[in-house]
């Protein structure tokens, strides 16, 4: 029988270090591991205290405003920050963004900063969006003309329309053919900077087609007005007319009762719109036999299209009128009218209120005395 082969010194059971035990570390190399870990941890709280301090330190923007372009990068803002001292360097800003996934979320706009505290709000409101907003109010009554002068004028507006005309206006609005007059509701509409006059119109195009449609949902059943534009129409004639709003109501009846008998609307604002630039202020009766589209003197019916902006208040006393016999007002000069049933009650109210003032010395209006 042959002697078996004598196993290594390092295989033997219960010899030596055998299978299944870890061989100790030598010390040297266990001291430099412990040094290493060490070294991490003190980073990695070095690194912690740090950006606690960055995040956190009190800053004072100020009052200016800081811009965000479309397409700008939150490192080239945060150099916009460094330059004005208010971080001390932008790694820290834009590795902390990075890390929270906020780099790529950061919105374009202009910013006021005065209220923040530190570096961490500041990146907390462009994340956010929370921009400077900016605000242009297009009142009842103003003209086509008007509303574009207003946002010609209105700051941070990037103007695009300015000197295009009625029709081309129209045409970037996506509404070929349309008349723009009275077609864009007057409100308070806010805007960010660099936000284009063609998209308040926009806005205010689509905020009227919704208020319209509304109204006309209510309208009064005995209305004679056949579509929401006709009564877009007569509303812009009542805006015009009226500057007491408890009245708008019973001129709208007046209005409605002429075109229910087929009598000529004969009202003043739409003379004066169809003269145009012609007009100097100053309605003659010559103004008044001048026949034009918007001429109601001498044509019957509603003129071609709205004369003005109407609100909401005009629009609904277009389709809800107030139920009255009057068929003619006069203005008594203090804003309000005096409405009457037959024609000698006006010649009547005419002569009180315009007629008669005009030749008594120091009075106008209804401020005059029987």
């Amino acid at each position: 029988m042959s002697q078996p082969t004598p196993l290594p010194e390092d295989e033997r059971v219960g010899g030596g270090t055998g299978a299944g035990s870890a061989a100790p570390t030598p010390a040297p190399r266990r001291f430099f591991v412990d040094v290493a870990a060490g070294f991490v941890v003190f980073v990695v709280a070095a690194l912690g205290g740090y950006f606690m301090w960055y995040l956190h330190r009190p800053i004072e923007p100020g009052a200016e405003l800081y811009r965000i372009a479309a397409g700008d990068s939150l490192t080239r803002f945060a150099r916009t920050l460094e330059s004005e001292g208010l971080i001390p360097e932008i790694h820290s800003l834009v590795a902390w963004a990075r890390l929270r996934g906020d780099a790529r979320r950061i919105k374009a706009g202009e910013y006021r900063l005065d209220d923040v505290r530190n570096v961490r709000d500041i990146l907390e409101r462009i994340v956010r969006g929370d921009v400077v907003a900016y605000r242009v109010t297009v009142v009842e009554g103003w003209t086509f003309r008007e509303l574009l002068a207003r946002l010609a004028a209105a700051p941070k507006l990037n103007v695009t329309l300015d000197g295009q005309s009625a029709q081309a206006v129209m045409d970037a609005l996506g509404r070929p053919g349309e008349h723009p007059e009275g077609q864009f509701f007057p409100d308070t509409y806010t805007y960010t900077a660099d936000q284009t006059d063609l998209e308040i119109l926009a806005r205010a195009y689509e905020r009227m087609r919704a208020v319209l449609a509304a109204e006309w949902e209510r309208r009064d059943p005995a209305t004679p007005l056949s579509t929401p534009y006709e009564a877009l129409i007569l509303a812009s004639i009542v805006e015009k007319e009226t500057a007491v709003a408890s009245e708008r109501e019973l001129v709208a009846g007046v209005f409605v009762n002429r075109l229910q008998r087929g009598i000529r609307l004969q009202t003043d604002p739409t003379v004066i719109y169809g003269l145009g630039e012609a007009f100097t202020g100053n309605l003659t009766r010559k103004h008044l036999r001048a026949d034009t589209p918007y001429n109601t003197y001498t044509r019957s019916g509603l003129p071609p299209t709205p004369i003005a902006l109407p609100g909401t208040a005009s629009i609904r006393a277009a389709l809800r009128p107030a139920s009255t016999d009057a068929l003619y007002f006069v203005a008594r000069g203090d804003g309000s009218h005096e409405f009457s049933e037959t024609l000698e009650q006006h010649n009547r109210a005419v002569y009180r209120y315009q007629i008669r003032p005009a030749g008594v010395s120091g009075a106008s209006g209804a401020q005059s005395s029987d």
